[in-house]
């Protein structure tokens, strides 16, 4: 990727170019039998539902952005990264939004621009539950957090099991990026009882208007063939103009929240 496109403040990753196909489990037995009787009660309309499609917009710090998402006309999850020197208002700008999530700055492997009070490997339980205690005050209306980088962190079980226990705890359900293919999070979400939710695409690695509209159509593609996906990108004014003239794309399928994935449960 040339220099000139990378993104300056969520880390780079090869993760960030490969699309993510949750395995499909194998159906008990049991299952299998209730939908074959279901097959056989021919007198039952079959109701046809849309795909659903959840699109995260990361790195959300200012009212400006918030407005201009707003204005694209159809739900989007906004995530906003917690206050700091760079930009206080943005736990306040999120109050008075119908849905919104954290965007928790976890450690990378290498990365320049590391947000105030990133949580690194190594740091405590006390520490950690700390940070999620304070993210809680911020942002009482949360339930989601996703990771903002995090590709060493969301790879470390001891760091990733003291989150996952915090979460737990103060009522918060985490969203994995999947800035690296070796996060552990599913492991932990299961662990903790937690539903385990992740991201399929990033849609703008690169800002290029037909780059973005093309990651966008391979989300709605997994969306088609799965019933759902989620697709995350960043608010840049190029991804906005493509989210906005895209409509078209998007008209069998049925826009989302993330909390309102169809799969939030263990898979």
């Amino acid at each position: 990727m040339d220099e000139s496109n990378k993104l300056k403040f969520e880390e780079y990753t090869d993760e960030f170019d490969k699309e993510y196909h949750p395995k499909q489990e194998e159906k008990k037995e049991e299952e299998t039998k209730i939908e074959k009787k279901e097959e056989i009660k021919k007198d039952i309309p079959i109701i046809s539902k849309k795909p659903k499609l959840a699109i995260v917009i990361d790195d959300v710090t200012t009212r400006r952005q918030v407005k201009d998402i707003l204005n694209v006309g159809y739900k989007i999850t906004m995530s906003f990264l917690p206050p700091t020197r760079q930009h206080k208002d943005s736990a306040i700008i999120a109050q008075n939004l119908p849905f919104y999530m954290i965007h928790f700055p976890l450690q990378a492997q290498t990365f320049k621009f590391a947000e105030e009070k990133t949580l690194k490997v190594g740091d405590s339980y006390e520490k950690i539950e700390k940070r999620v205690i304070q993210l809680k005050k911020w942002y009482p209306n949360a339930i989601y957090t996703n990771n903002h980088t995090g590709s060493k962190f969301t790879e470390d079980d001891v760091s990733m099991d003291y989150l996952f226990k915090a979460l737990k705890k103060h009522n918060l359900i985490f969203v994995d990026s999947r800035t690296t293919a070796k996060t552990v999070a599913k492991k932990y979400a299961k662990k903790y009882d937690m539903p385990y939710i992740a991201r399929n695409i990033f849609i703008d690695n690169q800002k290029d208007f037909s780059y973005i509209q093309n990651q966008l159509k391979k989300a709605i593609n997994i969306a088609k063939k799965n019933g759902y996906s989620m697709a995350i990108g960043h608010p840049y004014d190029i991804t906005i103009q493509v989210l906005s003239q895209s409509k078209h794309l998007l008209k069998d399928l049925e826009l989302i929240y993330v909390n309102e994935l169809p799969y939030l449960k263990k898979d």
